[in-house]
């Protein structure tokens, strides 16, 4: 897909988009339609939904949950022909500007254990891994607890 990617607010008729790249990237372990549209309607106030576009089209989205200091990375996911391109690290570097600006004074997240690329893009991003969770996940892996400190607000934590 060509054209500059554009990150922003998801809204109401973003709902079926971010669904659909849920089941694409997450399988089993996809949130239903109902939640995300719950989430990005307002329903749940400590959640923020963004989504990324490419020439008009949601090719990827990222869900974090803000309250008083710690935000939580709970979802980002670019579709898989959107790879590669930058799009998760424009995703990241938003919900770092969106946690910092609303008070966070660190970023939270889990990772499969198994998922080599997604933890090398965290590393990369400066996470540092601080806890397991053993059998997290329905098939029984275990999840890594990454933490990245937020800075000040200009975004040079990502």
């Amino acid at each position: 897909m060509s054209g500059a990617p554009h990150v922003r607010a998801a809204t109401g008729d973003d709902v079926a988009a971010i669904a659909a790249l849920e089941d694409e990237n997450l399988g089993a372990d996809a949130w239903s339609e109902g939640l995300v549209r719950e989430g990005v309607t307002g329903g749940l106030p400590t959640v923020r939904y963004l989504v990324a576009e490419q020439a008009g089209v949601v090719v990827g989205h990222a869900a974090a949950s803000i309250v008083a200091d710690i935000a939580e990375l709970q979802r980002i996911a670019v579709t898989p022909a959107c790879r590669r391109t930058g799009l998760a690290r424009a995703l990241l570097t938003e919900v770092v500007r969106l946690a910092t600006a609303e008070g966070a004074d660190r970023l939270l997240l889990e990772v499969r254990e198994d998922n080599a690329g997604a933890r090398g893009f965290y590393a990369a991003a400066g996470f540092d891994e601080i806890a397991r969770r053993r059998r997290y996940y329905r098939d029984g892996a275990t999840a890594v607890v990454l933490g990245l400190p937020l800075g000040p607000t200009d975004g040079s934590a990502v």
